[in-house]
C-alpha cells in the first residue's frame, strides 16, 4: 500500500485498467493505493511458509505429525516431542525461513538496482566473495565455525565493494553492474579452485561440504546472528522501497522527484550485501534462491514495483521447498539442500535466458 498526499478536493487518481490497484479517498485529502493481489499473495506465501515450516519440522527419521508439532510449539507436547522439536529441528527451519527470506530481498534490491533480471549476488560475485573468506579461515587458519561465518561475512563485504568501486563511473549503471560482477565471480572461482587444490585433505573436504550449502546440524547459534541481522535490516530495506521504486524509473526521474540516488542505492546495496553475506555464514553459499524468488514473487503480484517483502517469503517458500524436497524426494540418501536448489536454479536460468532473448533484451 503506499500512501500519495493529495490536495484536498483534488479526485483521486485513477488506476490503470487491469493494474489490479485500488484508488481510495482517506480523511484530509489522502489517497491509500492498495494492490489488493499484491497482498494477497504475501499472505498465501505467508501461509505456505508457516505450513511447510510445519510439515518440515516433523520430518525426519522420527516422523512427527503435523497436529503433534503445532501442539509441541504451543508447549503442550510430550517430553520426547519437545526435545525433538524445539532442540534438534526448530532451528534448522528457522535458519531456512531467514536465510530464504535474506536472500530473496537481497536478490529484489540487486534487480532492482541494477534494473535487470539477472542482478543477483549469485551472479554478481558477492556470494563467491563469501565463499573466499570462509574458505581462507578453512584451509590457512584451520579456524572454527564462528570464525568461519565471520571470514564469510568479511569475504562477501570486501567483494561487494570491490564490485561497486569497480563499477561505479559517474554513477552505477546497471549492465555496467552485472557485467563487473561476472567477471569479478570468474576471479573469485578461480581462488576458490586455487585454495581447495593447495588445501590438505582434512581442510579441502571441509571446503566442499561448506561450499555445497547445508542446513544440516544448524542450531540456535546460527538462528541468533542471522535473526538479529534480519530485524535490523528488513526494516531499513522495506524503508527505501518507495525511493527504490522511483530509482527503478531512471537516475534522472529519481533525482528530479528529490531522490538522493547515489546515496540511496549505495545504502541499500550495502544493506543487501550484508543480508547475502549472514545467509552465507549461516548456510553456506545457497544458489540461485536471490535469482528466481524477487522474479517468481513478480510474476505472482503481477505488480512493477520492487516486491521486496513478497520477495522475502517467496524466498522463505523455495528454501523450505527445498530443503523439504532433498529430504523426502530421495530416500536415505539425503542431499544438500544447496544441490537442489542449484539444480532447479540452473533450470530456471535456462529458462530466464531464453526468455529474455526471445524478448530482445539480451
Amino acid at each position: 500500500m503506499t500512501v500519495t498526499d493529495k490536495t484536498p478536493g483534488t479526485p483521486a487518481a485513477e488506476a490503470p485498467a487491469g493494474s489490479g490497484l485500488r484508488a481510495l479517498r482517506g480523511p484530509a485529502g489522502i489517497s491509500l493505493r492498495v494492490e489488493p493481489r499484491a497482498q494477497l499473495t504475501g499472505l498465501l506465501l505467508a501461509v505456505a511458509t508457516l505450513a511447510l515450516a510445519v510439515v518440515l519440522i516433523g520430518t525426519g527419521d522420527f516422523e512427527i505429525a503435523p497436529w503433534d508439532v503445532v501442539q509441541t510449539l504451543l508447549g503442550n507436547g510430550t517430553p520426547a516431542d519437545d526435545f525433538i522439536v524445539n532442540d534438534l529441528r526448530l532451528p534448522r527451519v528457522l535458519v531456512a525461513v531467514l536465510v530464504g527470506a535474506a536472500l530473496g530481498m537481497a536478490g529484489a534490491v540487486f534487480q532492482s538496482v541494477s534494473r535487470n533480471p539477472l542482478g543477483s549476488p549469485d551472479l554478481l560475485g558477492f556470494g563467491y566473495g563469501s565463499a573466499v573468506g570462509a574458505l581462507v579461515v578453512i584451509t590457512v587458519f584451520k579456524g572454527g565455525a564462528t570464525e568461519v561465518a565471520v571470514g564469510a561475512v568479511v569475504g562477501g563485504v570486501l567483494a561487494g565493494a570491490a564490485v561497486y568501486l569497480l563499477a561505479y563511473k559517474q554513477g552505477i549503471n546497471g549492465y555496467r553492474l552485472v557485467l563487473v560482477g561476472i567477471g569479478a565471480s570468474a576471479v573469485l572461482v578461480a581462488l576458490i579452485q586455487y585454495l581447495i587444490a593447495k588445501a590438505q585433505l582434512v581442510e579441502a573436504t571441509r571446503a566442499m561440504v561448506w561450499l555445497t550449502g547445508s542446513l544440516a546440524g544448524r542450531d540456535w547459534a546460527q538462528v541468533w546472528p542471522l535473526l538479529a541481522t534480519c530485524a535490523v535490516l528488513f526494516p531499513l530495506v522495506l524503508g527505501q522501497s518507495r525511493a527504490l521504486r522511483t530509482i527503478e524509473m531512471g537516475d534522472d526521474a529519481a533525482y528530479a522527484l528529490g531522490v538522493r540516488v547515489e546515496r540511496t542505492r549505495m545504502l541499500l546495496m550495502l544493506a543487501a550485501i550484508l543480508l547475502t553475506t549472514a545467509a552465507a555464514a549461516a548456510a553456506g553459499p545457497i544458489s540461485f534462491v536471490a535469482l528466481a524468488a524477487p522474479q517468481l514473487a513478480r510474476r505472482l503480484t503481477r505488480s512493477p514495483g520492487t516486491n521486496l517483502l513478497t520477495g522475502a517469503l517467496m524466498g522463505a517458500v523455495l528454501l523450505l521447498a527445498s530443503d523439504l524436497a532433498s529430504q523426502r524426494a530421495f530416500g536415505s540418501d539425503q542431499l544438500p539442500v544447496g544441490v537442489v536448489t542449484g539444480l532447479v536454479g540452473g533450470v530456471y536460468l535456462l529458462w530466464l535466458l531464453v526468455t529474455e532473448r526471445r524478448a530482445g533484451r539480451i
